[in-house]
């Protein structure tokens, strides 16, 4: 792809800033029309005396009628707006369940469902976001999806039942790849945004169509010179006519807003499947099949914008549609289509997954190192996956334990799982840690716990960041009390024996920080700072609790130095090792998270390097990289032998 992962996020939050001033000028417009249209409803009325005054020649209280209605329609719309964003604050999962959605559980026997679920799981772990929740719109025969949320700590995968039932494996491979690059790319933000925007632009509609049936029905009456009810018609019909000027801005800006992202996201599924028939397969399934890619439900429109294909009518001349039409977008993924939609044929009921073939990337060989040109060229990889990736992340989760991969499929075992991903080593503070369980969690979660360590604790080191994703889903369904004692719990594990190593620090905050949006009030992620000139202090923190990690003596000033150097705009300080804490590296994180993508991808690039100093990268260290990239918002996909290599932008 032309543009990486960090200049696409950028994109999309200066496109973000676009959509508001767009909505800015057209609330203007709206405001403007009602306010001169009730000037001409005054004049009509054959009271434009009302506007003149003897001695200063216009009267000032006549002019609060217009203005009063131009500020009724300006509160209209911000009330509007907020209403939606605050109703939407749910994220993902929200939005989903608005439209009718129905959550398909993780440990699912149904064939249709467990296929579907494994393929979201595999294209998560090839991108190194968290395992997002899998709906299904029920009874929706036509082929489509969506992801929704406002970050992937929230997101979702939608799909109706057509989807999942009518394609292939490698087509709904191309699908779920569609929506994964909206979720990297930043897209869900804006297009949740763009819901609230558009919906107090378009109350104005609704609220005139309201007047216009009220005045109707009492029209009946015997009409008097002061009867109200024709200056309600006439407002009401007014509104209306308001209302699809509303409309039409509305579709004027999702149509330009999505239509070269969907380019762009089937450009990415593409390089994600190296399969560029998947998902042109499954164009080519919604042109010819009867249902189309058209949804049946009421509130179908209001998120036309985020679906993978046109999913309601937007007219004739399709200057409204929100997607290109289906043949161009064939045509850009197939250059020598020849125009024809296949006959559609029946996909068997009963399917089933296999296990993928072994040692596809090399997982089988048990190697304890990752190659060094993979770990300093990985920031390249952000947000990038490719076919190697999914191949990896199906294979490794086809070789999890048999009792490890059913427990994270729900919320007792997943609770279990991840505290004994927690446990210590040594045997001595592993029984303290239990003790400090025990206080805190039930005792059928403890003894389950107690029962799983031994299976965990023999887990390769590369699934362990993988396990958190994948029992995300689950433990997103806890109850909030469940979930403010397994807080407790985590916390009181944490500290048990005063000390925690840093690998286990980070499977620790990855999960929490991606658990705790479902639980507790949080804002979405924003930029805060545009250079790294403040952030002397915190990146200082970030690079030297690297460098007291895997070195000592001289060799932490080098490795340190030789990583600042990546970085001459700005002069980063070595502190001494009893400064570098967790608790200090967790606050740095935060705030460097709040940077500008192109800043957090020079400081990844630095920490990469000093990683790499040593020429000595262990499966530990390189997942604690992609945890903390994780934790900066730049989703890093599996460091792999072997796996392609992305010239670095600067070469």
């Amino acid at each position: 792809m032309s543009t990486n992962f960090y200049q696409r996020q950028t994109d999309a939050r200066r496109t973000t800033k676009w959509l508001v001033v767009v909505f800015i000028l057209a609330v203007i417009a709206m405001v403007a029309t009602v306010f001169l249209a009730t000037i001409g409803l005054i004049e009509a009325s054959g009271k434009s005396q009302l506007f003149a005054d003897s001695a200063a020649g216009y009267s000032p209280k006549a002019w609060n009628v217009p203005l009063g209605t131009g500020g009724f329609t300006l509160a209209l719309i911000a009330g509007g707006t907020l209403f939606k964003l605050a109703q939407l604050r749910g994220g993902g999962t929200t939005v989903a369940e608005n439209l009718g959605a129905q959550r398909v559980p993780q440990n699912t026997t149904d064939p249709v469902e467990r296929r579907l679920v494994n393929v979201v799981e595999e294209m998560a772990l090839a991108s190194g976001v968290p395992v997002p929740p899998v709906y299904m719109l029920k009874d929706e025969k036509a082929i489509n999806a969506f992801a929704a949320g406002y970050s992937p700590s929230d997101a979702v995968v939608a799909v109706t039942q057509g989807t999942a039932e009518q394609l292939t494996r490698d087509q709904l491979q191309g699908v779920v790849a569609h929506e994964f690059s909206h979720i990297l790319n930043g897209d869900m933000r804006l297009n949740i945004r763009m819901i609230g925007v558009l919906h107090g632009i378009l109350l104005m509609g609704l609220l005139g169509r309201l007047l216009f049936n009220i005045a109707a029905r009492g029209g009946n009456r015997r009409s008097s010179k002061g009867d109200p009810t024709i200056y309600f018609l006439a407002v009401g019909l007014a509104l209306v006519v308001i209302g699809y000027l509303g409309t039409f801005f509305g579709g004027l800006i999702k149509a330009a807003i999505s239509r070269q992202r969907e380019y762009l996201a089937d450009a990415s599924a593409v390089q994600f499947t190296r399969n560029p028939e998947g998902i042109a397969g499954a164009l080519k399934r919604i042109g010819a099949f009867v249902s189309g890619s058209r949804l049946k439900n009421v509130h179908a429109a209001e998120l036309s914008h985020m679906y993978f294909g046109q999913g309601v009518w937007e007219g004739f001349t399709g200057l409204m549609a929100t997607h290109p039409p289906l043949e161009k977008r064939i045509l850009a993924l197939e250059p020598r289509w020849d125009g024809k939609f296949p006959a559609v044929p029946k996909i068997p009921a009963a399917l089933t997954e296999l296990g993928t073939a072994a040692g596809l990337v090399g997982l089988a060989a048990g190697a304890d190192e990752v190659p060094l040109e993979v770990v300093r060229h990985s920031p390249e990889q952000v947000g990038s996956p490719t076919e190697t990736h999914r191949e990896y992340a199906a294979e490794l989760i086809d070789r999890l334990p048999p009792e490890i991969r059913s427990a994270v499929q729900e919320p007792y075992g997943g609770r279990a799982v991840m505290f004994a991903l927690l446990l210590d080593s040594n045997q001595e503070i592993r029984e303290q840690q239990f003790n400090a369980l025990t206080k805190t969690i039930s005792p059928d979660v403890v003894d389950l716990t107690r029962k799983l360590d031994p299976v965990v604790r023999v887990v390769d080191p590369r699934a362990r960041l993988a396990l958190v994703d994948l029992a995300l889903p689950a433990l997103r369904t806890m109850t909030k009390e469940q979930y403010r004692r397994f807080s407790q719990a985590f916390k009181k594990l944490v500290e048990a024996d005063n000390r925690i190593a840093a690998f286990e620090w980070m499977l620790h905050s990855v999960l929490l920080r991606h658990l705790r949006p479902q639980f507790e009030p949080t804002r979405p992620p924003r930029v805060a700072y545009y250079s790294l000139a403040r952030l002397e202090h915190e990146v200082g923190i970030l690079l030297s609790t690297l460098a007291n990690l895997d070195n000592s003596g001289k060799r932490v000033e080098h490795s340190f130095r030789h990583a600042a150097e990546m970085l001459p705009e700005i002069s980063v300080p070595l502190l001494p090792a009893s400064e570098c804490t967790l608790p200090a590296l967790q606050k740095a994180l935060e705030t460097i998270r709040t940077v500008a993508p192109k800043h957090r991808h020079q400081i990844i690039e630095a920490a990469a390097d000093l990683i790499c100093y040593d020429r000595d990268v262990s499966i530990k260290e390189a997942e604690l990289f992609r945890g903390m990239c994780d934790m900066l918002d730049c989703p890093m996909p599996p460091l792999l032998p072997g796996q392609p290599i992305v010239a670095r932008a600067s070469a």
